[in-house]
């Protein structure tokens, strides 16, 4: 992680819950899966196989001419007849090269773009998913399965898929060669079947038990890492560095034993698939050079014989190889579509109102409740009942008008913004503009309509024009300056190595709070003001929390004139930022408590006065909170 501005240009694997391993009948079907992503390519990939069958098999003729050089010109000194025989054993070569070459150059494009489309896939889905099933995953088993996974996808589709299916064929068409040659050698060669049956078949059972582990284990040590990456100034300034540094050394030597444990399952495998084959070639070798001696088998058959058996021991070593390749790719589709298959909840509606030309912009809460995704809690094994959030909320702002809404810490008014343009979807209730239920509305259509800006500002790895822009890229340099201008963030930018063009380091941590907040205020800014009639609901989550007194103050002032004609349900922690609001609404107990301006609620709400961290008025020290209800207003 860059903490500089750049130029333009945990918990224990016993304490875990197992996670889930395909059962046998379905323990390809994740893999079968691909394949209609992989049908367009269907030409090149059958022919790069073909190419690959038509080398390997070239590379079993060889010995058989070999058999005929040694039995016939050589062993009647027929130099003259070398020459024919010697020829086709080189364009043979050739051959087998030739395919070689067209293997790879056929299969290396459409590998690639394999890859590139199912990451597309998983990225659109992620953005798809609501922000309660984001909560539910750990950010490094998402990055894992977003490229790692799919990487070992790519390595599948372009080199083990096709040399498993390529082995399947040579190995049959090699032993059946090498029985025709002599069957005493062939049978030789088909008794170590048996043993490597069951051994391939043992390995399998048990490596793609450690393979689903070591890829889920690597994705929670991506996140400690992710983590302890973004947050390595709290850890500095707690001092909690070796406490997070000896958790990450604990999650890699329980990786470490798994990845053991499958090199231990590995060697075992490639030692019986090169000791065997080896044994028998021993065992051919000598029955062989007897029955030469015996005169009942030629000194060309036996060379031919050996020699096929050699080249036939490199198909039966690499299978092993390919085997755990199999149950590498097999894991990596479960878990590739295990996020595929995550149910979307925030979907278009299936017949969508078609907003009007003119929004006048009139949000209103009715009987609101909202509790957090149960998904959560599931994923941590944490079965706790839920309490809402959220537990009758009626709330009306008016056309063009700005609401505060205060409350205690957990209180749920974050949770409250962010139903508004349905980052997440109301539990009861509904939520309305001008009297259309937004659950009815397009989500694109609503997400124009309301511009937002959260407490904790999120920032990218890009220049400060880019960040500025996110909601309009048409957005000039004018219109960004002005934005900035606004958010009074002008002069810092312009402080800046390359002003506009400076990329902000990952997350904006190389600058402060405050100018974090700012850039993020003038990305909300820009975005109402490029949106014109079609903008008209501003829902801003405490965004001046991390300034300072007098920059709040120059920022209030020019909001004001952004906030004129947008509707405006601000969350306020500090009194300064209430007395921006028209009017204040305090929320409590899952409920809208009481509602007025600032300078009413700080006579008549006890409560309010204590969050604003005021004291009471001589004229209001014993009397009792009055709920001002929406009818009021």
């Amino acid at each position: 992680m860059s903490l500089a501005l750049e130029s333009p240009t945990t918990e224990s694997e016993a304490d875990r819950p197992e996670r889930p391993v395909a059962s046998a009948p379905g323990r390809l079907h994740s893999l079968r899966r691909f394949w209609p992503y992989l049908r367009p390519h269907r030409a090149a990939l059958l022919g790069a196989t073909a190419l690959a069958v038509l080398a390997t098999l070239t590379a079993i003729v060889i010995p058989l001419v070999i058999a005929r050089i040694i039995d016939g010109p050589i062993a009647h000194r027929d130099f003259a007849g070398l020459l024919g025989p010697v020829a086709l054993v080189l364009l043979l070569g050739l051959l087998e090269a030739a395919g070689v070459w067209g293997r790879r150059w056929l299969v290396s494009g459409p590998a690639t773009e394999f890859e590139i489309t199912m990451r597309a896939k998983i990225y659109r889905k992620l953005q798809a998913l609501a922000i309660g099933r984001h909560d539910a995953w750990e950010s490094g088993q998402l990055l894992s399965r977003a490229v790692d996974d799919l990487a070992t996808m790519r390595r599948f589709v372009a080199f083990a898929g096709p040399f498993l299916v390529i082995h399947f064929i040579v190995i049959p068409v090699g032993l059946l060669t090498l029985l025709a040659l002599s069957w005493q050698v062939g049978l030789i060669f088909a008794l170590i079947s048996i043993p490597l049956s069951y051994i391939c078949t043992r390995f399998v059972r048990r490596y793609e038990v450690a393979s689903r582990r070591s890829q889920d284990q690597s994705g929670d040590l991506a996140t400690t890492a992710e983590e302890s990456a973004q947050g390595v100034r709290v850890l500095k300034a707690f001092g909690r560095g070796a406490f997070f540094g000896a958790r990450f050394t604990a999650q890699s030597r329980e990786l470490q034993q798994t990845e053991l444990l499958k090199v231990r399952l590995d060697a075992t495998l490639w030692s019986a698939m090169t000791s065997l084959p080896q044994l028998a070639i021993a065992f051919a070798l000598g029955y062989g050079g007897y029955a030469v001696a015996a005169g009942s088998m030629t000194l060309g058959t036996l060379v031919a014989g050996i020699t096929l058996a050699t080249f036939l021991q490199w198909p039966i070593i690499w299978t092993g190889f390919l085997l755990a390749e199999l149950n590498d790719a097999r894991t990596a589709a479960d878990r590739y579509w295990e996020i595929i298959d995550t149910p979307v909840d925030i979907t278009d509606p299936a017949d969508p109102v078609r907003l009007p030309e003119r929004i006048a912009g009139e949000l209103r809460l009715t009987g609101v409740r909202f509790a957090f995704p149960r998904g959560a809690d599931e994923k941590s094994g944490d079965n706790r009942v839920e309490v809402d959030v959220l537990q009758d909320v009626s709330l009306r702002v008016r056309p063009g008008e700005t609401v505060a809404l205060v409350g205690a810490t957990g209180s749920g008014k974050s949770a409250l913004l962010n139903l508004i343009p349905r980052l997440y979807d109301v539990s009861g209730g509904v939520v309305t503009i001008d009297g259309i239920d937004i659950a009815s509305m397009r989500i694109a259509d609503l997400r124009s309509l309301v511009t937002v800006a959260f407490e904790e500002p999120v920032l990218f790895s890009a220049s400060v024009r880019e960040n500025v822009a996110l909601g309009d890229p048409e957005a000039t340099d004018a219109d960004v300056r002005r934005a900035l201008d606004v958010a009074q963030a002008t002069e810092f930018v312009d402080n800046l190595p390359w002003g506009l063009d400076t990329r902000i380091g990952e997350q904006g941590l190389s600058l402060s709070g405050g100018q974090r907040q700012r850039l993020a205020l003038a990305r909300a800014v820009l975005s109402r003001a490029s949106a014109g009639n079609r903008s008209r609901i501003m829902v801003l989550d405490d965004p001046l929390s991390a300034l300072d007194v007098e920059t709040e103050e120059r920022v209030q002032e020019r909001l004001r004139t952004v906030l004129v004609g947008a509707t405006t349900l601000l969350v306020a922690h500090r009194p300064s930022t209430a007395a921006l609001a028209d009017r204040v609404a305090l929320l409590a107990d899952g409920r809208i408590a009481v509602e007025g301006t600032h300078e009413q609620l700080l006579r008549t709400s006890a409560h309010y006065r204590e969050l604003m961290g005021g004291s009471a008025s001589p004229e209001s020290e014993d009397t009792p909170d009055r709920a001002l209800s929406t009818s009021d207003h």
